[in-house]
Parts: C-alpha cells; sequence; structure tokens
C-alpha cells in the first residue's frame, strides 16, 4: 500500500504545485473578494413562461407575486454562491499551507538523508579503522 502511495507522490510534478500555490491562492481570494463585492444582478436570466391566459385585473398581482418569488430565489442563489466561493478561497489558502508544510518536510527529508548517509560513512570508517587495529 505504501509502495503505491509513494509512486503516486514521486509522478507529482512539486516544484510546479509549489509555485502555482501562491497564483491558486491569490486567484481563490480574488473571486472571493469579486463573488463578495459583487451586487446581485440576474442579467441573462430568461423569464418564466406564463402559466396560462389569466383575467386583466389579476395580472398586475400574478407579475409581482413572480417577482417577489424571484427574488427571493435570487437571494437563495446569491447566498448559495458565496458560501461556495467562501469554501474555493478556504480550500485554496488551506491547499497553500499545505504546500507550504509538504515543502519544508520534503527539505527536512533531504537533510535527515544527507544526515544519514554521512553518520553511515563515518560509521563505516570507524569500523574499518577498528578492524584494520586488531
Amino acid at each position: 500500500m505504501a509502495s503505491g502511495w509513494w509512486s503516486v507522490l514521486k509522478t507529482v510534478p512539486w516544484s510546479e504545485v509549489i509555485n502555482a500555490a501562491p497564483q491558486v491562492a491569490t486567484g481563490a481570494r480574488r473571486l472571493w473578494d469579486t463573488v463578495a463585492r459583487k451586487s446581485g444582478g440576474a442579467a441573462g436570466m430568461a423569464p418564466e413562461p406564463m402559466m396560462g391566459e389569466e383575467p386583466q385585473e389579476d395580472y398586475f398581482g400574478t407579475l409581482v407575486m413572480r417577482v417577489e418569488r424571484n427574488e427571493m430565489s435570487l437571494a437563495e442563489l446569491r447566498t448559495q454562491m458565496l458560501q461556495a466561493s467562501e469554501i474555493i478561497a478556504n480550500m485554496a489558502d488551506q491547499n497553500a499551507q499545505l504546500i507550504a508544510k509538504m515543502d519544508a518536510a520534503r527539505n527536512r527529508m533531504l537533510w535527515l538523508s544527507v544526515a544519514t548517509g554521512v553518520s553511515s560513512i563515518l560509521a563505516l570508517v570507524a569500523l574499518a579503522l577498528v578492524v584494520a587495529r586488531t
């Protein structure tokens, strides 16, 4: 199982991911700022078809009800859009933090590998000296 994950992690271009993380976070933050600032316009929405012929005196009341219903739907959609864009911004921030921590862990692993190699070489040299003296 671990070897499968290791092969997957080795195929990831980490340098590109690390370099792109700030841009992703900035883009998500801009998206959040744009959505949060934007007023709730409904450009491009097609009107609902009329349900049939209604009497002329009730036509205005029906239109008012439809407008109120559409405004409520628009407010709900805007709330959902704000929540979704906030989640995206939070995920981008978390992704940037995760990438930074993974980069730090990678650097630590590199230093530990070097230290292990040096200590192994020193141990072999010490063992060779002990064997040579006897």
